[in-house]
C-alpha cells in the first residue's frame, strides 16, 4: 500500500515540532495551581468584576469596555435568564433588507428583514433577492405542519419487554398526553410515535408549543411524561433517557427532513422574465442551467435536500430576533426549486425544520427584541408570521446566488464589498 504524500509531510511537520523539549513538557497532563470560580447564574456587577479579574493578563481595559460596556453594565441581571458567567454582550453589525413583500398565510405585508452578520456581501445579496421578489409582486408562503418533537429512549431486557412497553404506552396514552401537558400553559402533545431497534424504544413526542420555539418547553413536558411511565408503567426498565439522539436536536437529520422538527414552511414567487434581466443581471435561461448542475451537486455530494445556502439567511435572521443559533444546523436543509413558467422563473423553497418563535428564549434581550419590533412581529400571536417570514428571507437568498453564480457575478460581488474597500 502507497502512503499519500501528504499525509508523509504532515507527519513530518509534527515530528519536527515534538522535538522541541518544551513542547512535550507543554503537553503533558497537569493540574498544578489549577483554580476556577464557581459558577455564576445571577448576574451583577460585582459577578462580572469578578471575572474580569480573572482574565487580567490575557484580556486588556479595551477588551472590557467592548463587552462591559455602560448601556449593558446598568442592568446586567436582565441577561440571567439567558446566560451564565456573564462577562458583557456581543455586538454585531446589524443590516436590514426590504422592503419584502410576503403573501402569507400568516405573514402578509412589507417587512423590512434585520439580519445580524459579519459577513460583507451577505445583507446586500439577500437584499437583491428581496428587491427582485418584492418586484414580481412579493412571496407566497405557507405554514404547512408545526411540531417539535423531543424523543426518549428506553432500553428494556430484551425484544418481549419492549414490545409489552409500547403496548402499554399506547393503551395509556390520554394519561400520559395530560400529564405533559400539565406542565406547559402552551404546549400540546399531538403525536406519541414508537419506534422499536429489539430491546430499546425510542418515543417520538411531537408538540405544538404557541409562539414559543418550545425547545425547552417540550424538554420539560416530555420530562414529566417519562416520570409518569416509570412509576406506573408495570414492564420493567433497565433506564430510561430524555433524549435518545434520535430527534435530530441541532443536528441535520433525514427525520427531519422528511416530517419536519419546527415548523415546516413553503415559500415560493414567479419572477418575471424582466426582473430577472434588469434586476439581477441575468436570465431566466441561464438561472435554470446553473440550477440543474446545483441540484446535481447536492445529490452527489449527500446533502439532506437539495439548496444553496439556508445557513446564511437562518443564522443572521435568527442571531438578530434572539432565535437559538443552534438551531441553524436542523433548520438549515430542506428544497429549492426553480423552473420555466412560461417566459418567467417560478422559484419556491420547503423548509421542514424552521425553529423560531416570538417569545421566549432570547427574544426579550434588548438588541433581539428591537429586531423582532423591527419586524413587527414581538409577542404572543406571531410566530407562525416569523416562521414564515424566515422561509420567505431564505428564498430571497437562494435566488441571489443562483443568479449570481450564473452570471459570473459571485466572485466580483465578494471582491468588491468584501476585499476591495
Amino acid at each position: 500500500m502507497t502512503v499519500p504524500s501528504h499525509i508523509i509531510e504532515m507527519l513530518q511537520k509534527i515530528r519536527k515540532r515534538f522535538q522541541s523539549e518544551p513542547l512535550q513538557e507543554r503537553m503533558l497532563p497537569s493540574d498544578a495551581e489549577f483554580t476556577t470560580l464557581r459558577p455564576v447564574r445571577k448576574a451583577s456587577e460585582a459577578s462580572v468584576a469578578k471575572y474580569w479579574t480573572r482574565l487580567h493578563g490575557t484580556a486588556s481595559q479595551e477588551d472590557r469596555d467592548a463587552l462591559a460596556d455602560p448601556l449593558t453594565m446598568a442592568d446586567p441581571d436582565q441577561f440571567s435568564a439567558n446566560i451564565e458567567n456573564f462577562i458583557g454582550t456581543l455586538k454585531m453589525p446589524v443590516g436590514i433588507i426590504g422592503p419584502l413583500r410576503i403573501n402569507g398565510l400568516n405573514a402578509h405585508g412589507d417587512y423590512h428583514v434585520p439580519m445580524a452578520t459579519t459577513e460583507a456581501a451577505l445583507v446586500a445579496s439577500y437584499a437583491r433577492g428581496a428587491y427582485a421578489a418584492t418586484k414580481s409582486g412579493g412571496i407566497s408562503t405557507a405554514l404547512l405542519y408545526e411540531g417539535v418533537i423531543r424523543t426518549p429512549a428506553f432500553v428494556f431486557d430484551g425484544l418481549l419487554d419492549a414490545g409489552m412497553f409500547v403496548e402499554w404506552v399506547v393503551n395509556e396514552i390520554d394519561a400520559l398526553k395530560a400529564v405533559a401537558e400539565a406542565t406547559t400553559r402552551y404546549g400540546k402533545l399531538v403525536s406519541v410515535e414508537p419506534v422499536i431497534d429489539n430491546n430499546v424504544v425510542f418515543l417520538i413526542c411531537r408538540y405544538t408549543t404557541g409562539d414559543a420555539a418550545g425547545q425547552n418547553m417540550v424538554t420539560i413536558a416530555t420530562n414529566a411524561l417519562c416520570e409518569d411511565i416509570q412509576s406506573r408503567c408495570p414492564i420493567s426498565m433497565k433506564a430510561w433517557y430524555i433524549e435518545g439522539n434520535f430527534s435530530g436536536d441541532k443536528k441535520a437529520s433525514f427525520l427531519g427532513l422528511v416530517t419536519g422538527r419546527g415548523r415546516k414552511v413553503s415559500a415560493s414567487v414567479t419572477l418575471s422574465a424582466d426582473v430577472v434581466e434588469k434586476s439581477l443581471g441575468t436570465s431566466v435561461q441561464a438561472m435554470l442551467e446553473y440550477g440543474q448542475v446545483a441540484n446535481l451537486g447536492s445529490h452527489l455530494s449527500g446533502q439532506l435536500g437539495a439548496q444553496a445556502h439556508f445557513a446564511n439567511g437562518l443564522a443572521a435572521l435568527y442571531i438578530a430576533t434572539g432565535q437559538d443559533a443552534a438551531c441553524v444546523a436542523e433548520s438549515a436543509i430542506g428544497i429549492t426549486r426553480m423552473e420555466a413558467r412560461g417566459d418567467d422563473l417560478f422559484c419556491a423553497v420547503t423548509m421542514p425544520n424552521i425553529l423560531v418563535g416570538s417569545i421566549g428564549g432570547g427574544t426579550s434581550l434588548p438588541s433581539q427584541s428591537a429586531g423582532l419590533n423591527i419586524l413587527g412581529l414581538k409577542g404572543f400571536g406571531n410566530g407562525a408570521a416569523l416562521a414564515e417570514v424566515a422561509a420567505a428571507t431564505c428564498l430571497c437568498g437562494e435566488i441571489s446566488i443562483v443568479a449570481a453564480i450564473s452570471a459570473g457575478h459571485f466572485t466580483r460581488a465578494h471582491e468588491n464589498l468584501a476585499r476591495k474597500r
